[in-house]
């Protein structure tokens, strides 16, 4: 599985990247916003930042609702730079801007996903990415862990190469049963992701051998 850094702190992406386990980033308004990025040339200009910063696929977001403004933006997002992944909401447009876009060769990360019929229009119209928020899922009391398998399984079954990208992953946990539920991506900060080294087995192991070291030498 694939780790994507959901942020557009620079910072956070180099510390993820200089790990070696960040396969790319995801990123939205609100989290541009976050950092204080506004104006559209800033924002282009924090995108090729991002770029620069990792190795791997940078989803940036359209602000448009309407077919003509998805398309415009979209097509400036990709223009920036070739890890630019155009994130597209699930909706009527947008369902036909994912269409248009992979038509001329743009790869979409269909996002705001809460059901499977969401993501079977989305892979049909050429996804290359799609984006089922279970963190929501879960606040609503609905499993979001079981949507990710039924994504997997519907995927396989009708060959459809669009990847399921875990998003809204609230915790370590969640990352776990991502994994085991054959999710192709996980994006959440990078604070959950660290979480999978903790174990108090390999804390108390390590001690225990630091500890006999020390006795070793004394």
């Amino acid at each position: 599985m694939k780790f994507f850094i959901d942020t557009a702190n620079i910072d956070q992406i180099k510390t993820a990247q200089s790990l070696g386990i960040i396969d790319g980033v995801t990123t939205n308004p609100s989290l541009m916003a976050k950092e204080g990025i506004k104006g559209e040339k800033n924002i282009s200009d924090h995108y090729l930042k991002i770029c620069n910063s990792v190795k791997g696929d940078v989803s940036a977001e359209v602000i448009s609702t309407d077919f003509e403004g998805m398309i415009g933006e979209a097509e400036k997002l990709a223009s920036l730079h070739s890890q630019i992944v155009v994130k597209i909401p699930v909706i009527r447009e947008g369902i036909k801007a994912i269409r248009y876009l992979s038509s001329k060769g743009i790869r979409t990360n269909c996002t705001l996903v809460f059901n499977p019929g969401q993501a079977l229009l989305a892979a049909k119209a050429g996804a290359s990415y799609v984006s089922p928020f279970i963190g929501r899922l879960d606040d609503i009391g609905e499993n979001g862990i079981e949507l990710i398998e039924k994504l997997v399984d519907i995927f396989n079954y009708y060959g459809f190469g669009t990847e399921v990208l875990a998003a809204s992953i609230r915790n370590t946990n969640h990352i776990l049963r991502c994994m085991e539920a054959g999710a192709d991506v996980a994006t959440c900060p990078l604070e959950p992701i660290l979480g999978l080294l903790r174990h108090p087995l390999t804390e108390s192991g390590l001690e225990k051998f630091l500890a006999d070291h020390k006795k070793l030498n004394d």
